[in-house]
């Protein structure tokens, strides 16, 4: 009888297990209420899974070969073998012992200085006459805007061709004279001047801006200018050119931009050669022999970085500047 009870009451008996205290914070811890991520937080977190490879080429084509670039600059490095450092040796040397950047320097800021000014005031003039009321004013749009439609190589190939000396088509009216007309891209004297003609060849770009800009001036403005007796010449300077000074700021920074990088037009003319006497070897056409030519990455390195530093500082100017110059029709300035 005794035996029977007490095998009963070990049946019956729950079973008392001895857990470690590992597993008892484990079972606590399973217990606990799932913390839930708020709504903001999987917003940013699926933005940066869609933008991750975005980011990844961000990080891996720009942000990496820009740092590379600025250590390259203080090496001699070729692109095979391990870079040497070197200091500020590459870039005491483009300024003391290097003829060839001087002169590409000069061409470049020559370039610039010269066809940034002309390309504003033939493109805000030609945007004038085309504003005009005047019959077939979309066919004058089209046939100025076409040019820039020509791919560069093109371009370049039939600027090559106009501006032959004797054979070329720009000589023919020489010729008819009995004169035989500038040297044009074989001489020195004319070669840059024949590359800024060929920057005001391709404006048309420019023009539809300022088209653009002149559709957006009050006509109020012109109206109250009338009651006032204003002349053209006044209302052109005191309503026009206030109103389109953003549209030449714009025009400003993105042409001072562009022909500090001016580089495929005159290495396709001259394939890099610099011809006649280094008067086309642009900035941008010489850092890219040292690069690919010389195999020179370092020395180019300290090229593009002085091209930066130099663009920026340009760039900072303008836009100091600006204040003093450009006018906002909300008031601002």
């Amino acid at each position: 009888m005794g035996r029977y009870l007490t095998s009963t009451i070990r049946k019956r008996a729950p079973k008392l297990e001895i857990q470690s205290p590992a597993m008892a914070t484990a079972t606590a811890t399973a217990n606990l209420p799932r913390r839930r991520l708020s709504q903001g937080t999987r917003h940013t977190i699926n933005g940066l899974l869609f933008a991750s490879p975005w980011i990844f080429g961000l990080l891996v084509f720009w942000i990496y070969p820009t740092l590379a670039s600025a250590y390259y600059s203080f090496t001699k490095y070729n692109g095979v073998r391990n870079p040497t450092f070197t200091g500020l040796a590459n870039y005491i040397e483009l300024f003391t012992k290097d003829e060839e950047f001087l002169a590409a320097v000069y061409n470049t800021v020559y370039f610039a200085v010269v066809s940034i000014p002309l390309a504003i005031f033939f493109a805000f003039g030609l945007a004038m006459m085309l504003n005009a009321k005047i019959r077939g004013q979309v066919v004058y749009r089209t046939i100025y805007f076409l040019p820039t439609l020509v791919p560069e190589v093109a371009l370049a190939l039939v600027w090559v061709f106009i501006f032959t000396p004797h054979n070329g088509l720009i000589a023919a009216p020489f010729r008819a004279f009995g004169s035989r007309g500038p040297c044009w891209l074989t001489c020195a004297e004319w070669a840059r001047p024949t590359l800024v003609l060929l920057a005001l060849w391709i404006i048309g770009q420019q023009i539809i801006l300022y088209l653009a800009g002149l559709q957006d001036v009050p006509q109020d403005l012109y109206d109250a200018a009338d009651v006032d007796g204003a002349n053209f010449l006044s209302k052109f300077r005191n309503v026009t050119v206030p109103i389109l000074t953003p549209v030449v700021f714009f025009h400003l920074i993105t042409s001072v931009i562009g022909a500090l990088n001016f580089f495929a037009i005159p290495y396709i003319m001259t394939g890099g050669t610099g011809f006649p006497a280094n008067s086309t070897l642009f900035y941008s056409i010489y850092l890219y022999k040292n690069a690919f030519h010389y195999l020179e990455m370092g020395y180019a390195s300290a090229m593009a970085w002085l091209l930066f530093m130099f663009t920026l500082v340009v760039t900072l100017i303008i836009f100091r500047s600006a204040r003093l110059w450009v006018f906002y029709a909300g008031g601002e300035d």
